[in-house]
């Protein structure tokens, strides 16, 4: 990320006056394992900050600690940022993150799969650099959305494309201790504003994950294309934990049908009550799912907003829907 260096880290580690005194792989096994406790409600996912998808613009150190300050329990970790560490930064790192009880979340993919081949050789090539370092930052968790449409490509030959592209990658990540986890984009506005629809359902994404065949694949999950999906509770509890690596969590705009949603008009989560969060976040207590659940609502008024006051916004939008799971 811009402007953090190792010596900003150092500097940050050293001003926090860390009471850690275990090892390395202690502290980052802590800062890698987000659900291992039951937590409030009967949980145990995670409050998860992704800042880039409610308009934090935030090096990973200030994410940490924004996190820490709002409550949040998990952090999106910055692949770029975790390549930048030598032996030193890392520790500091995970001693840091253990002092503010926050632990990673989930990681994007690096590599841009939905392009030319020399692209997609060029991001797998550059892979097990990036999955290394993750490794050694115990970051578990890494995932990527699926565009639901193609301009030329029919949907079997994009399905074969995907799956033999997402297979290898998942075969490094695999290498490296990683789940991968993909996301359907659920809007019918937008699967259908191309020539060639593609997967854009549970269903679909299941058939895809079955082609790529590997253990460590699955889901990102999202309240708002589970919804634009028309799918219901019975088609969650068709998961369990291991199926699920990610999930975001929104709300819709009111006064709309669900096919004529827009992707990125959504609202943040219980702030209009159009998506059942409670029953979806029930349906994640029931099977026992333990990432990371982050609001992804890609809405302008929070954007505007400086650092703190989304921060703050997004805290309080993601604890009023936790707490809907007690309802």
């Amino acid at each position: 990320m811009p402007g953090i260096t190792r010596r900003h880290l150092l500097s940050a580690a050293t001003a926090a006056s860390l009471s850690w005194r275990g090892s390395y792989s202690d502290a980052a096994a802590i800062a890698s394992h987000p659900g291992s406790e039951l937590r409030a409600n009967g949980r145990r996912f995670t409050l998860d900050l992704n800042p880039g998808a409610v308009g934090i613009k935030a090096n990973q150190l200030e994410a940490i600690n924004l996190a820490a300050r709002f409550g949040f329990e998990s952090i999106s970790p910055d692949p770029g940022f975790l390549s930048s560490l030598e032996d030193a930064g890392r520790m500091h790192l995970a001693e840091l993150m253990e002092s503010k009880s926050v632990c990673w979340g989930a990681a994007s993919l690096t590599v841009d799969f939905r392009n030319d081949e020399a692209t997609f050789r060029e991001g797998v090539k550059a892979l097990p650099a990036v999955c290394r370092a993750m490794q050694l930052a115990n970051v578990t968790r890494i995932g990527t959305w699926l565009k639901p449409f193609h301009s030329s490509l029919t949907y079997m030959a994009n399905f074969r494309q995907h799956a033999r592209r997402l297979r290898e990658c998942v075969d490094i990540m695999g290498d490296h201790g990683q789940r991968f986890g993909m996301e359907y984009v659920g809007p019918k506005t937008l699967w259908s504003s191309d020539r060639h629809s593609f997967i854009h359902s549970m269903n679909e994404t299941k058939e895809l994950i079955a082609e790529i065949d590997r253990p460590n694949v699955g889901f990102v999950l999202d309240s708002w294309h589970w919804y634009t999906a028309h799918e219901t509770i019975s088609d969650l509890l068709t998961l369990k934990n291991e199926d699920i690596v990610a999930c975001d969590l929104n709300d819709a705009p009111a006064g709309l049908d669900i096919d004529k949603q827009i992707d990125n008009r959504r609202e943040l989560p219980a702030s209009t009550g159009i998506i059942d969060l409670s029953s979806f976040l029930k349906a994640l207590v029931n099977i026992g799912y333990d990432g990371p659940v982050r609001a992804e609502p890609f809405n302008s008024k929070l954007n505007a907003m400086d650092n703190e006051a989304a921060c703050q916004t997004t805290a309080r939008a993601m604890q009023r829907a936790f707490s809907l799971v007690n309802h």
